[in-house]
């Protein structure tokens, strides 16, 4: 996916943040790769994606956002993001990494 950067406000870094994942763990993600799947059942007004990696410490993030265009440039907006509890990146790793 490509994308020219990160929409960030003190609604969506303050969500974020609350679980404990870094503004830098979040952007370092999407640079890394990571498994994106749609988020179709929690927003009716703009589309959702779920997406999942590995933290450069190696541990499993979630994180859902959406995208915004500004200035015609494709912009990610995550919206929350958490570590990964241990069943989860369990299921994860079984389920997508090779």
């Amino acid at each position: 996916m490509e994308f020219a950067g990160f929409d960030w406000d003190d609604g969506n870094r303050a969500k974020c943040e609350k679980h404990g994942v870094s503004i830098a763990t979040i952007e370092s993600l999407f640079r890394r790769g990571l498994i994106v799947l749609p988020d179709d059942s929690h927003s009716l007004r703009e589309r959702r994606f779920r997406a999942v990696g590995r933290s450069t410490d190696d541990r499993a993030v979630f994180v859902v956002f959406t995208l915004r265009e500004r200035l015609g440039k494709k912009l990610i907006r995550p919206i929350s993001a958490r570590y990964m509890h241990r069943k989860e990146a369990e299921h994860y790793a079984k389920t997508y990494e090779t």
